[in-house]
């Protein structure tokens, strides 16, 4: 932050004032023990610690010059660069400056390569190894602190190496999720008058089934119907789940975990997750550059192939000029 984000003047004569009172002060504190009078050998009085005594010794010369010439050094540096309240400084100089200058650098140096890329497909980049590594840093640096840098996801943050995704695994998908950000919602149902905690417990039991997991056969049977009602109209009759809105129930794979306990939380206090867009803050070259990264982590999707239409060999097949 810099002084000109206060809207008060007062801040910055405040500022300009007290740094000019400090400086001076000190020189001129150090000016009178240079005049004081000493006596060498003679004590002040004062004593501590029954014989810890304070003699009136005057400051050794050299001491006091390189005092003195902090003193010139720190007003010096005050008139080339910011410090007093407003005054930018000779050369003018902020941390925001000297940011955007070394941005400036490396887009100068690495930006042909970025572009270089962005004109390639996906799954073209994710085949270079130069690519991969460059997408491997950017993904250490913004991606790690939630995926794991293996990209192998923790609790809460998904496994970016399997073939389960919400929304979408492909090349296009990939990239508007790290372009836009993604976020996620999962309604409470604990909460009156939605489901008791016995039918939730119910619901869990039935979730367990779909992957496998040991469940209660009773409570199975009736958080089924339960399912349907309650449920089914986000992740399917099946819990197959819909690309874009809810998660696959049966496809063994669990963001926040399988056991009984956890989803039963999940079911009562629902879940909100979020995907923060860095599409505007690292650019597109570098989107493009990561989402091949994370395509060929090995979980990527390949797009489907376009459809022939009928009227397609038609046309091929006019003679020129034919309409």
């Amino acid at each position: 932050m810099i002084m000109s984000d206060f809207v008060s003047g007062f801040w910055n004569i405040y500022v300009f004032g007290i740094t000019l009172v400090s400086i001076l002060g000190c020189g001129v504190f150090l000016w009178l023990q240079g005049t004081a009078k000493h006596v060498e050998g003679q004590t002040t009085g004062h004593v501590w610690d029954e014989t810890l005594e304070e003699y009136s010794n005057p400051l050794p010369n050299w001491w006091r010059w390189l005092f003195y010439l902090t003193i010139l050094f720190s007003l010096f540096y005050l008139a080339m660069y910011p410090g007093l309240g407003s005054f930018e400084g000779q050369y003018k100089w902020s941390s925001t400056g000297q940011y955007d200058k070394e941005v400036q650098k490396a887009d100068s140096q690495y930006g042909p390569i970025y572009q270089k890329f962005l004109k390639q497909d996906v799954p073209v980049v994710a085949a270079s190894g130069e690519a991969k590594e460059m997408g491997q840093r950017l993904f250490v640096t913004y991606c790690a602190q939630c995926h794991g840098s293996d990209a192998g996801g923790v609790k809460g943050f998904p496994n970016l190496t399997d073939k389960d995704w919400l929304y979408g695994g492909t090349p296009e998908k990939i990239k508007e999720s790290i372009t836009n950000g993604r976020n996620a919602m999962m309604p409470a149902k604990g909460v009156k008058p939605d489901l008791s905690a016995d039918e939730i417990k119910d619901l869990a039991n039935y979730v367990r089934s779909l992957s496998g997991l040991a469940a209660d056969s009773i409570r199975t049977q009736r958080g089924k119907e339960l399912f349907a009602v309650a449920c089914a109209a986000c992740h399917g009759p099946e819990g197959k789940g819909n690309e874009g809105v809810a998660p696959n129930l049966a496809d063994k794979v669990w963001l926040y975990g399988s056991s009984e306990a956890t989803i039963i939380e999940t079911t009562t206090n629902g879940r909100v997750n979020r995907m923060p867009a860095f599409g505007e803050f690292l650019g597109e070259a570098k989107v493009h550059l990561l989402a091949a990264y994370v395509y060929g982590l090995g979980g990527g999707v390949v797009p489907a192939a376009p459809v022939a239409t009928m009227e397609a060999p038609a046309a091929a097949a006019a003679p020129a000029g034919a309409q």
